[in-house]
């Protein structure tokens, strides 16, 4: 499964629920199972939010953490990535761990919102880059919320860049109501087409949200030969 289609697919699963339309989130944590075309597991991934102190800088703050494992034969995946975003979800810090079988690597991105700049560092002895970013920069977590609640209140985002170490244009297309299974339960969803262009790849796959007022994703599907890798919300 290529890397920016696995990791895209992860994240967009990454958003916990939110307590209504148009409002803020909540503190919970969703499960999801990770398939191969043929249905059998091949991991697993954890979302979570909690509300953090008020900052004197940003205000109310967010904290998003996606945690995510799988095993393909012979190598092993494990991601652990942070976000903290302000009460408009934009995001103020972003740490991404990851494991690829034997190699390990740890990055951050700090956002400076009001000087609309961003700050990438590789831990441990790497390098370090500062880039411009707009006033309300989002990473890939923040993004999902913002999805969530943009759904929530009848729109679809436009085509933008989202921070996730790089910057990558994602672009959502409405594909209609219908229902799906995930898991053992079925639900009435919203399928969305999702693009996203990396510097040197890209993918595609769909995304499907709830029909109900936290607009909770469901279910994932990226499309390889020969079928569908899957992630399934875990009721």
């Amino acid at each position: 499964m290529p890397r920016l289609g696995f990791l895209a697919a992860g994240v967009l699963l990454a958003a916990a629920a939110t307590a209504g339309i148009g409002s803020a989130p909540v503190e919970e944590t969703l499960r999801y199972n990770i398939n191969w075309p043929s249905g059998l597991p091949l991991g697993e991934a954890e979302i979570s939010a909690k509300s953090l102190k008020p900052d004197e800088a940003s205000g109310r703050r967010w904290e998003f953490t996606l945690k995510l494992e799988a095993a393909i034969p012979g190598f092993a995946v494990a991601d652990l990535h942070r976000s903290v975003v302000t009460a408009e979800l934009c995001s103020v810090l972003l740490e991404k761990q990851s494991e690829r079988g034997k190699r390990k690597a740890k990055e951050r991105t700090s956002f400076d919102l009001a000087n609309q700049s961003a700050v990438r560092e590789t831990l441990g002895g790497g390098g370090k880059s500062e880039f411009a970013v707009p006033a309300c920069a989002r990473d890939a977590l923040a993004f999902l919320y913002f999805v969530r609640r943009e759904l929530g209140q009848g729109r679809i985002p436009p085509t933008q860049t989202v921070y996730f170490g790089a910057g990558y244009e994602v672009k959502l297309e409405y594909g209609g109501r219908q229902p799906v299974v995930a898991g053992e339960s079925r639900f009435e969803a919203d399928r969305l087409l999702v693009s996203v262009k990396g510097p040197a790849s890209q993918a595609m796959f769909e995304a499907f949200f709830a029909v109900d007022p936290p607009r909770t994703p469901v279910l994932v599907r990226v499309p390889f030969a020969p079928g569908s890798f899957t992630m399934e919300l875990v009721r």
